[in-house]
């Protein structure tokens, strides 16, 4: 009995015990802000400039999650992206943009991930914030040196 004693207090004081999400408060407020988003003829695209890469971010439908954004490759040929149009690669990293444009339909294989990516030609772009929530499960993810390709996830 002396010795399940000990092993009955580790398992009372463990079933107490809760994992604490810091993050929560602001994810919860991200989605609420999705959300309420007005329906349109537009999408939601988070820049994500990468070192070592060349697709150009993530879209979304308006009121959708992070979650359902597509990585995309830009096709450029009616308007430049931002940074491309000022002659500055990625100074736009992690900005959000209101969209105006379409997918493509066709994919576009980027070398350096080896993988397709489906294609996005933007007519224009407005800079909605140019700091958002953050959106990924790694934080390190927005540093355009880290080679991490993970989907967002609110």
């Amino acid at each position: 009995m002396m010795k399940l004693l000990p092993l009955l207090a580790t398992v009372v004081l463990m079933a107490g015990c809760r994992t604490v999400d810091p993050d929560a408060p602001a994810r919860a407020a991200l989605a609420a802000a999705i959300r309420s988003e007005p329906p349109g003829d537009y999408h939601i695209g988070r820049r994500m400039f990468k070192t070592d890469y060349k697709m150009w971010g993530w879209v979304r439908e308006p009121g959708q999650s992070w979650s359902s954004a597509k990585l995309v490759m830009m096709n450029e040929q009616v308007a430049l992206a931002p940074d491309r149009a000022g002659g500055k690669l990625g100074t736009d990293n992690n900005v959000e943009y209101r969209l105006k444009g379409r997918f493509t339909g066709s994919t576009v294989y980027e070398p350096a991930s080896d993988r397709f990516y489906p294609e996005y030609q933007a007519h224009s772009y407005e800079a909605i914030d140019r700091n958002p929530p953050h959106i990924y499960v790694v934080k390190s993810q927005s540093d355009p040196d880290v080679r991490i390709l993970a989907p967002p996830v609110p």
